[in-house]
């Protein structure tokens, strides 16, 4: 599923290629038929992400809810690609530019007091700057829940998935199992500004790296990492690979029904870390 970064990064696309012109909006698949007959030749004023929520504005207090989900994809290019009807959800387009969404888990109209319920509800999302990290550390400092499935709790860390968690945790040498109530107030601070910092470079770069400068291939001599998530990484995806620090073979096991990656030495049983 994709990250915080991903949806922030287009928004940005969006708002760049349509924002404050009129658009022509369809559907060839006819799922969002109705409310494209609506936005159909309106102004596109804008959009924003918070989390892995996505929202368009239009103008009139309309507004395209979007969530990829695990399968969805918005493609952003040149307007000459053949519509196809039996997956096509979504297509906006202006100016030789055409916005693609295919297999999102919903696509939805609604009205900015609806939009305002959805972002009540999510966490703090690190990528906005009204994200406010003490709503995030009341739950966190509060819960018997272990800080591995805390980091995917959309209503704690918007926008944090299975990447950012995984390496986060490394970062921070924190054993995934620890309850969040174990994490003292100053990891919890360092994990927040590390993710502050790290996630914008996954919006400008279109990829996740948290690999420091000394365990990069220039600085190591090793192959660079082939993955099409893309980006360096210490753990995540590397079952089995040696630990970039330690050596340790990379550990992974299921948890709350997704893979959790970390290295056995340098985040042992029980280990709750500490500021970076």
């Amino acid at each position: 599923m994709p990250e915080g970064h991903v949806t922030h990064r287009l928004a940005r696309t969006l708002t760049a290629d349509f924002g404050g012109r009129p658009v022509r909006v369809s559907s060839p698949q006819g799922r969002f038929a109705d409310a494209a007959v609506l936005l159909d030749g309106t102004v596109l004023e804008g959009a924003e992400a918070v989390g892995k929520h996505l929202f368009v504005r239009f103008e009139g207090d309309r507004i395209v809810w979007i969530h990829l989900g695990l399968i969805g994809k918005l493609q952003i290019g040149p307007d000459d690609v053949p519509v196809s009807p039996e997956t096509l959800r979504l297509r906006i387009a202006a100016g030789g530019v055409r916005a693609d969404l295919r297999g999102p888990q919903w696509c939805r109209l609604i009205t900015s007091a609806e939009m305002d319920a959805v972002l009540a509800a999510s966490g703090p999302d690190p990528l906005r700057a009204d994200a406010d990290a003490e709503r995030a550390w009341a739950k966190v400092h509060r819960s018997k829940k272990a800080i591995g499935a805390l980091m995917m709790d959309q209503s704690i860390f918007a926008g944090v998935g299975n990447i950012y968690r995984a390496e986060l945790l490394f970062r921070h040498r924190i054993y995934p199992e620890v309850p969040g109530q174990h994490i003292a107030r100053d990891t919890f601070d360092s994990l927040w500004a590390d993710l502050v910092e790290l996630m914008p470079l996954g919006v400008r770069d279109a990829r996740i790296d948290t690999v420091e400068e000394p365990h990069t291939p220039e600085a190591t001599g090793r192959a660079p990492r082939v993955d099409r998530h893309g980006g360096e990484v210490y753990v995540y995806r590397r079952a089995g690979d040696p630990c970039l620090v330690c050596g340790t073979p990379v550990a992974r096991a299921a948890f709350h029904g997704r893979n959790l990656y970390w290295c056995p030495a340098c985040q042992p049983e029980g280990s709750r870390g500490g500021p970076r």
